[in-house]
Formats: structure tokens, C-alpha cells, sequence
């Protein structure tokens, strides 16, 4: 294979991002700090590392980070069993795959999580790696994710990323990797672009149709 695909795996393969969403809002709310869900919506695709940060500020991290993460994890959780695949999510593993890319899932989930989300795709024989949330110190929009993520692939010519957010595009963005975006995580198309996507597509079987095929 001359090709990688680098692919986000919450919001793009399987449909967690308003899970996490409320899992935040209610980890906040167990330190005793309420913050809009709309807020917290914005930021995943973010690792839990900056995350808190991002949507409740800095003296918030300073004081309740660690125990935020630790609540969050303890709220997802029970949600866990609730996700599904994203419609198109194995179609498009394999149609990358079928067109010669090595497909690497770049994600900064717990490695549990990506364990589950790998038998929920039934997809560990399609793909040639995964980056867990282990993987790294620094998580999109830092482009650190995907750095690990090439180093997974075998020899390639180019490379693109698929995602639903704007912290995936800005981490491509930022090691001139061209990024592909999908809607299925709740950002509007002109933000995805602004963020650096070369392409924006309605859902996974419009990006399989219309990229791919």
C-alpha cells in the first residue's frame, strides 16, 4: 500500500460525541462547577488533557482537572454499552482499504474504549493500527495523535486524515496533512473548512460515494 488514512474514531466511526458531551457536563457538575452542554459539545475531539481547561478556564484545571477526568470516566462509562456505529463507519474501512490506503484510527480514547469501538467495527482485521489516549502527552489540536499515527502505517506517499472536528483538521493542519471532515460530530461545514478540511462531507456513505468509488 502507497497510502494512509488516518481516521478519528469518536464522532467519525461510531456516534459518542453528545455522550461525551454529557459525560463532561455531569463530571463538572459532580466538582461542583456547571457548564453549558453546548460548551462541552464544542470541545470534544479534544483529549480530556485539555478539555477541562477549554470549557470551564484555567483555575478550573488548576483545581478540580484530575478529579474532573476521574468523574468523566466514571459517567461514560455506563454510556458505554449505548454507542453504535455511525452509518457507512466499516464500509468506509474497507473501501480505504480496497483502494490501497493503510488505514492507522488515530484517536485519543482510553484504550478500553478503543478496544470496544475495534469489536464494535468488527474491524481489527481491516485496519493496520490505532493510537489510544496512551499514546501521547499532548492531544489535538496538537498534531502529536497523528505523528503516532504515520509511524503505525508501513511506507507511504501521502497521507490524509478523516475527522468530524475542528481540533482534527487543526492538527493536520499543523503537519500540512490535508483533512477530510464529516458532519456526524455536530460542526458546521465552514467552521470544519476555516479549520483547514479540504473537503467537508454530509455523513460516511456520501464520503465513500462521492471520494472514493
Amino acid at each position: 500500500m502507497s497510502r494512509a488514512a488516518l481516521v478519528d474514531v469518536d464522532g467519525t466511526l461510531v456516534d459518542t460525541n453528545y455522550h461525551h458531551a454529557l459525560a463532561w457536563c455531569r463530571a463538572f457538575h459532580d466538582v461542583g462547577v456547571v457548564v453549558p452542554a453546548w460548551r462541552a459539545h464544542r470541545a470534544i475531539g479534544m483529549g480530556g488533557d485539555r478539555l477541562v481547561a477549554e470549557v470551564a478556564g484555567d483555575e478550573v484545571e488548576k483545581n478540580h482537572g484530575d478529579d474532573v477526568r476521574a468523574a468523566w470516566s466514571d459517567r461514560f462509562q455506563p454510556m458505554l454499552t449505548e454507542i453504535e456505529p455511525l452509518a457507512g463507519a466499516r464500509d468506509l474501512l474497507i473501501a480505504l482499504r480496497d483502494a490501497d490506503y493503510a488505514v492507522v484510527l488515530a484517536s485519543s480514547g482510553k484504550p478500553e474504549h478503543i478496544d470496544h469501538y475495534l469489536d464494535l467495527l468488527d474491524a481489527r482485521e481491516i485496519v493496520h493500527g490505532w493510537t489510544t489516549a496512551s499514546d501521547v502527552e499532548d492531544t489535538k489540536p496538537a498534531p502529536d495523535l497523528l505523528q503516532v499515527a504515520l509511524d503505525k502505517a508501513p511506507a507511504h506517499d501521502d497521507v490524509i486524515t478523516i475527522g468530524d472536528s475542528i481540533w482534527d483538521c487543526l492538527a493536520a493542519n499543523r503537519i500540512s496533512i490535508p483533512s477530510i471532515a464529516v458532519l456526524t460530530g455536530g460542526f458546521a461545514e465552514a467552521e470544519l473548512r476555516d479549520a483547514g478540511a479540504s473537503e467537508v462531507y454530509a455523513d460516511l456513505p456520501t464520503l465513500i460515494d462521492r471520494f472514493l468509488s
